[in-house]
């Protein structure tokens, strides 16, 4: 094997090995695993998870990353489909609930565990908020939403995704976090319908 195919093989193992790594760790959770059964479940090397990252836990950090950057694209692509900003509030929020389905409980439990991942995943909540907050400014500029407190949508929408996410929102209603998310977008929609 030539230098020039080895050096692309190995990037493109490492991103394979990462992807697999977000599917396993949103499955199964990521605090139980040792490096040594990450490596075995995931049909590699331990010296290549360790060129993925230098230790367990920045192997867990890099995958939430990348799990979440990704959820982003597709969210915002969800998004900029509809016309209107309501819709695309819609869209936006219905299309955050799409990209967490596959996160099991015990995904959550150990990002709420393991405080390098949960901030993380608590940088992407507040992110969330100020795009909601965004689509509403954008739609009450463009009068087709009623005038608002963008900022306190933006607030009080990140409140009730954390809540979603943490388990508090299903304890309270039954709901689980899919039907949250809907109940959300319907409920900030119709709080921000132009009369």
């Amino acid at each position: 094997m030539t230098t020039a195919r080895a050096a692309t093989r190995g990037p493109a193992r490492r991103e394979a090995v990462l992807d697999d790594l977000v599917a396993l760790f949103l499955a199964e959770g990521f605090a139980a695993f040792t490096l040594d059964e990450l490596a075995r479940r995931l049909h590699c090397s331990k010296s290549t998870l360790y060129a993925v990252a230098g230790s367990k836990e920045q192997l867990v950090v890099a995958a939430v990353r990348r799990f979440f950057a990704r959820a982003t694209v597709a969210v915002e692509t969800r998004a900029a489909e509809p016309a209107d900003a309501a819709g695309a509030i819609e869209a936006y929020l219905l299309a955050v609930s799409e990209q967490l389905r596959p996160a099991s409980a015990t995904f959550f439990a150990d990002l709420a565990a393991f405080p390098p991942a949960a901030e993380v995943y608590a940088r992407n909540t507040r992110t969330a908020g100020r795009r909601v907050q965004q689509l509403v400014s954008d739609g009450v500029a463009a009068g087709t939403l009623r005038p608002a407190h963008a900022s306190f949508v933006g607030a009080a929408v990140t409140e009730v995704m954390s809540a979603i996410h943490a388990g508090r929102i299903a304890a309270a209603t039954d709901l689980d976090d899919a039907a949250a998310y809907a109940e959300l977008a319907a409920l900030v929609v119709a709080g921000l319908h132009h009369p």
